[in-house]
């Protein structure tokens, strides 16, 4: 083992802080709340409520915090390098900050294992997607030690959503119905990562919406890497249209989501449920990858484009308002500018409200990795412009067609960053689409986060909706909501604990947190 540089032990017994920054997927997002949690739970606190501390933060991204945990993803080709990039940054802040201690958790830990340490020495802990729970003990052993803490496991030991949780929105939550992923898609490393499909039991499943809906929150959104795929792992193929069924019964529940079906395994009954569910948002990502057939063959996506565009057609038949988004690939090995042409076809007959676009880029363990016949980066671009460019027409045209609807949106924290100087609000509508909502003039409340304001679309951009009706004294109603109850209470909480962090004895934290039974 490597040894680390010696804690300074000068007798701080002032609270410890931390801070989490989390890169890649929804998923990542779920799991940094269980970190965030379980440090919680062991007595740390978020920097940000130690204003003494948060003062110390760096452009090195350490925020000031006693201990920093980067929540990795490997998707990209480039993650790693930009991972040890950043820890190189963070190594003159720990010979500043002896005492201040490093955690890399995630997807890239799970492929790099120890090999964040030799090239990275003086980080503290390093551990995998399998074994959160471990991260508090962690810290400890190393500091203990005064040297690193390297811990990974070959398959999932504790599900992550029996865990605490600290989550960053009282309004919203994500709540995971399973981990890993069966499939063998060539350009992905997720199964190796995360390991097969394992699927929670409905009851516990239920029972977490159950008790973040007690907490405040009126939107959950349901995570599994292929959600559709759900139940197979406990022998009921219809198992997710039921969940959905049963999780809109929920009262208090105003919506619901999920993230990520799998087109060759999306099924006519999970569409129906979306349909005869009211709580089921109008809202739905399907990944296409490409339009063209050949490229899908060489993914191992086990659909095709004719497949793909029936099962839109379905949903749009039983729910003529959805949005649908998807995820598309550009340059994939051997993708020629006829199979390029061939997604442009597909884009332009889904008419999706938005798309994820992504160059190709090579997953190091991956069959994609090793193809010959790899897409010159040049040509790569320029295809992946004119895909932009359809998909910026597309999204312009369908948001335009909601000029002069009526949209209710849940006001969120953080969604607009102009807000400050366009006096807007900003949140989703019911399909999840972004709309900036103009403030009357003489309204008496100001809507918190998590209240629905009903409002009439103004204008149509590529990327959002702009309801500025009460600005000509049209339609603006604001419906105050359990959820902006919740945010406030919590920013109150927020406001008491920053006023007490800075004395010498640890205070409670008090941050909503959950903690659900597992199944027997």
């Amino acid at each position: 083992m490597i040894k680390l540089a010696a804690m300074n032990d000068t007798q701080d017994y002032s609270v410890k802080t931390y801070a989490l920054r989390t890169l890649g997927c929804q998923m990542n997002v779920h799991d940094s709340e269980r970190l965030a949690g379980l440090l919680d739970s062991a007595g740390y606190m978020p920097v940000e409520l130690v204003p003494s501390k948060a003062a110390r933060a760096t452009e090195a991204g350490d925020q000031g915090a006693d201990v920093l945990v980067i929540n990795t993803c490997s998707v990209r080709e480039n993650a790693a390098t930009k991972l040890f990039g950043n820890l190189g940054q963070l190594a003159d802040v720990k010979r500043h900050r002896p005492g201040m201690q490093i955690a890399v958790a995630g997807c890239l830990a799970q492929q790099l294992r120890g090999g964040i340490i030799e090239k990275a020495p003086w980080v503290d802990v390093v551990l995998g997607t399998h074994n959160l729970d471990v991260l508090p003990a962690l810290l400890e052993r190393a500091r203990h030690n005064h040297e690193a803490a390297v811990e990974i496991e070959e398959s999932l030991k504790v599900f992550p959503s029996t865990l605490p949780s600290h989550r960053e929105s009282a309004y919203a939550a994500w709540v995971s119905i399973s981990v890993g992923c069966n499939n063998t898609c060539t350009f992905c490393i997720v199964p190796h990562l995360r390991g097969k499909e394992h699927d929670r039991r409905p009851g516990d499943i239920l029972r977490e919406i159950e008790a973040v809906v007690a907490e405040g929150a009126i939107d959950v959104t349901l995570l599994g890497q292929n959600v559709n795929s759900y139940g197979v792992s406990f022998g009921d193929r219809g198992a997710f249209a039921k969940l959905l069924r049963a999780a809109g019964e929920i009262e208090g529940l105003e919506r619901l989501r999920f993230t990520s079906p799998h087109p060759a395994m999306f099924t006519d009954d999970v569409i129906d449920a979306m349909a005869e569910t009211p709580t089921v948002m109008p809202s739905l990502h399907m990944p296409l990858q490409s339009g063209s057939d050949r490229v899908l063959k060489a993914m191992r996506r086990s659909y095709r484009s004719a497949k793909f565009l029936g099962i839109l057609d379905r949903v749009r038949e039983k729910i003529p308002n959805a949005a649908i988004t998807t995820d598309i690939i550009v340059g994939f090995p051997g993708e020629t500018e006829e199979d390029f042409q061939a997604t442009l076809d597909v884009v332009e007959a889904a008419r999706f409200s938005s798309a994820f676009t992504f160059l190709y880029s090579p997953r190091p363990g991956t069959p994609a990795a090793e193809m010959e016949n790899q897409v010159p980066e040049a040509v790569a671009s320029e295809r992946f412009q004119r895909l932009l460019e359809l998909q910026q027409r597309i999204s312009t045209e369908e948001n335009q067609k909601l000029e002069g609807s009526v949209v209710e949106v849940l006001i969120a924290e953080g969604e607009g960053r102009k807000d400050s100087q366009t006096e807007r609000l900003s949140g989703r509508a019911a399909d999840n689409r972004l709309v900036h909502v103009a403030l009357p003039a003489d309204s008496p409340q100001r809507p918190r986060p998590g209240d629905i304001v009903r409002a009439q679309v103004t204008h149509g951009a590529p990327h959002h909706l702009v309801a500025d009706s009460a600005l000509s004294g049209g339609l603006f109603e604001l419906r105050r909501t359990r959820a902006g109850d919740a945010w406030e209470a919590a920013q109150a909480r927020k406001k008491q604990l920053q006023a007490e962090a800075d004395g010498a004895a640890p205070v409670a934290l008090g941050m909503p947190g959950i903690r659900v039974r597992p199944h027997a």
